[in-house]
């Protein structure tokens, strides 16, 4: 247990998952009656039908951009557009704003968005006083790292960001074990620290957050003396997964179910597939089902070698919403997958734009089970339907369009 965080970790994964879908009705049939939002959203379904991955893939995927869109058309009576389960006063002891602004909802749960369990795949250890450089000003950053240090027995030291200089002489003075923030405050912090002569040799290990950590960097700190572990958490949802000593991937942890579905779509694609991550969190105070979060990324085979048994994912591969504009007209993800959707045929489609400026191009390559006669002119006609656009139709083969969780390429020179 000394290696693990608790024992839900290292779970048989079919018991993993037969936990997981047992909880779903429960959390669904909650979501219907403290929410504003999902009673909507979630009208006509029975929750107790709700008990397989297929039948959650049925339900809506809730966005980002609808999140927001719900809180603005309902700012004056709920900030929180009909999603939050909580009301203000001693069982919501902060409100957060993210850039949006989308307002975010804080739970009084001990560890609240369930980090100690990156804090600890990461060596941070009770006792550790980690240095906590994510921001404490209006955004949840700090706080999301904070409730998991102090759960694991950790002491923070609440530095927030800026004042370089002051946080390098607080780090001379307090040595703390570990630092929480982006990498790249970490770097200017070190840099500095080198400029200064300062000595900052205490801190050993970072979770980071908020961006990501190419490998390059990683052995920048490394060279450093500073072990650096990634965390994937957002500020509606807490963790997602997290990276272990394997360095293999995210673990998803354990609090959400995961899915990766085709961009503008809420279909899940095959494992090894990369599409939008969509997240559902088992948070009674903010029950969120099939969030969109957004991100890019792919389920990777196989349990971590570290013995964590849960599903994991490459990390962030970049943003799923490839709404592009072409001949002053936007184009959206869910439209390419409408084409392909009206005919059996098509198995991937991925619409290419070239050209320049004032002078696109638009192209639907399709990979296709056979080449039935005339498939390629009613592609185009679907296509031309959907978006009001006229584009030209390729087949291409089986395996040959890229597996990076495009569906609009925009390839057009801007020169």
């Amino acid at each position: 247990m000394a290696d693990h965080y608790d024992a839900l970790e290292t779970r048989d994964p079919a018991q993993r998952e037969a936990a997981l879908l047992q909880a779903l009705p429960g959390l669904l049939a909650h979501a219907q009656q403290a929410t504003a939002a999902y009673a909507q959203a979630l009208r006509g379904i029975d929750p107790r039908e709700v008990t397989s991955r297929a039948a959650l893939a049925r339900l809506p995927v809730v966005r980002k951009g609808e999140l927001h869109e719900r809180q603005r058309a309902s700012r004056a009576t709920d900030p929180f557009g009909g999603f939050s389960a909580l009301v203000r006063g001693p069982q919501m002891p902060r409100i957060f704003a993210s850039p949006g602004p989308i307002y975010e909802p804080e739970g009084t749960a001990r560890d609240y968005w369930r980090t100690a369990r990156a804090f600890h795949a990461a060596g941070f250890r009770a006792g550790d006083l980690v240095h906590n450089a994510f921001s404490y000003h209006m955004t949840p950053g700090a706080f999301i790292m904070e409730a998991g240090a102090h759960a694991l027995g950790c002491s923070v030291f609440p530095a927030g960001t800026g004042q370089t200089e002051q946080q390098l002489q607080a780090i001379a003075d307090l040595r703390p074990d570990a630092y929480a923030g982006t990498p790249s405050f970490l770097r200017i912090l070190l840099e500095k620290a080198q400029e200064l002569q300062a000595d900052v040799a205490c801190i050993r290990k970072a979770l980071t957050g908020g961006e990501a950590l190419p490998p390059s960097l990683r052995q920048w700190f490394a060279e450093r003396g500073v072990d650096t572990y990634q965390s994937y958490a957002t500020a509606d949802l807490g963790l997602i997964a997290y990276e272990t000593a394997a360095r293999e991937g995210l673990v998803v942890d354990e609090g959400v179910l995961v899915e990766i579905v085709r961009p503008g779509t809420g279909e899940p694609v095959p494992d090894g597939e990369v599409g939008e991550v969509v997240v559902t969190t088992l948070n009674p105070a903010y029950p969120l089902v099939r969030f969109g979060t957004g991100d890019l990324s792919a389920v990777l085979p196989g349990p971590c070698p570290t013995g964590r048994t849960n599903q994991r994912i490459r990390g962030w591969l970049g943003r799923a919403d490839q709404t592009t504009k072409i001949k002053g007209m936007f184009v959206h993800p869910g439209q390419v997958a409408e084409v392909a959707r009206r005919f059996p045929e098509v198995l991937r489609a991925r619409l290419v734009v070239s050209g320049e400026m004032a002078n696109d191009r638009m192209t639907l390559r399709i990979e296709a089970s056979g080449r039935p006669e005339g498939l390629a002119t009613r592609v185009a006609e679907a296509l031309r339907e959907v978006t009001k656009l006229r584009g030209e139709v390729e087949l291409v083969d089986g395996g040959s369009l890229p597996n990076d969780g495009k569906v609009i390429e925009d390839a057009r020179s801007y020169k």
